[in-house]
């Protein structure tokens, strides 16, 4: 498929253009017109070009691109670097970020309730339907300790648990990656539990003072999934030649 036809199939499904993002969403940096083969991860680092480098990939496609608002603008150093390696081998570089978080379907909100088993899935901000905050419910209530040993077993790493007082955990608010601040939201909704990628040293006493368990699980770990939804979706539909590689990252 062409580059530039492959972008705008993404850009509408992601609804990209419904986003104020922080970022620039789509084909970030332009490479060869014809792609086949794809390496999806979660960040641009230079250890996936790297890899895409290995496999003679045509394309990168991740959630963390390039060219963030509030970092410098100057192409020098590490992101030189980077960019060099993706213009020599014609490696076409995709990046979602905002759409990629909320898809229904794909996101990265979406992927994980369906791993830890949460459903009933809806806007934790009820009057924006697009919002990166999620609630829903376990079917069961389970403790705080078993949702702890649920994500641990689910994500493959040990969340840090902040203790909220409450015995029992039925309704649930997550927002994958960096999104621990929609805990405050959580908390005045009642919500029973909040769990997000990242943790400030606000949050911590939020979760004491209101009332929330708090589980941080990791950005890189909770984000891992959208991003792999969306490639094995693309091979499914139009049968690109896709691999995921994680970058371990402990973050």
């Amino acid at each position: 498929m062409n580059n530039k036809k492959l972008a705008n199939k993404l850009d509408q499904f992601l609804e990209i253009h419904q986003f104020k993002d922080y970022c620039p969403n789509g084909l970030q940096v332009e490479g060869k017109p014809e792609i086949k083969k794809i390496i999806t991860g979660v960040t641009a680092c230079q250890a996936l070009i790297d890899v895409a480098v290995l496999e003679n990939a045509d394309a990168i496609l991740v959630h963390h691109g390039f060219f963030w608002k509030g970092e410098a603008q100057e192409i020098v150093g590490m992101k030189y670097k980077r960019i060099k390696a993706l213009i020599e081998k014609g490696i076409n570089l995709y990046a979602y970020h905002l759409p990629l978080d909320v898809h229904p379907e794909l996101g990265n909100n979406a992927q994980l309730a369906k791993l830890l088993g949460i459903t009933d899935r809806r806007p934790l901000e009820p009057w924006d339907k697009r919002s990166v905050g999620r609630v829903g419910k376990f079917e069961e209530v389970i403790s705080p300790e078993q949702l702890s040993a649920r994500i641990e077993s689910v994500l493959a790493r040990k969340p840090l648990h902040i203790d909220g007082g409450k015995k029992e955990i039925k309704s649930i608010a997550w927002c994958t990656g960096g999104g621990q601040d929609y805990i405050t939201i959580a908390a005045e909704q009642g919500i029973d539990a909040f769990i997000s990628g990242e943790v400030s040293e606000r949050t911590v006493h939020i979760a004491r003072e209101m009332g929330i368990h708090y589980y941080a699980a990791g950005h890189h770990a909770t984000e891992r999934y959208g991003v792999q939804a969306l490639g094995e979706w693309l091979a499914a539909e139009y049968d690109f030649d896709v691999k995921f590689i994680d970058i371990n990252n402990p973050v």
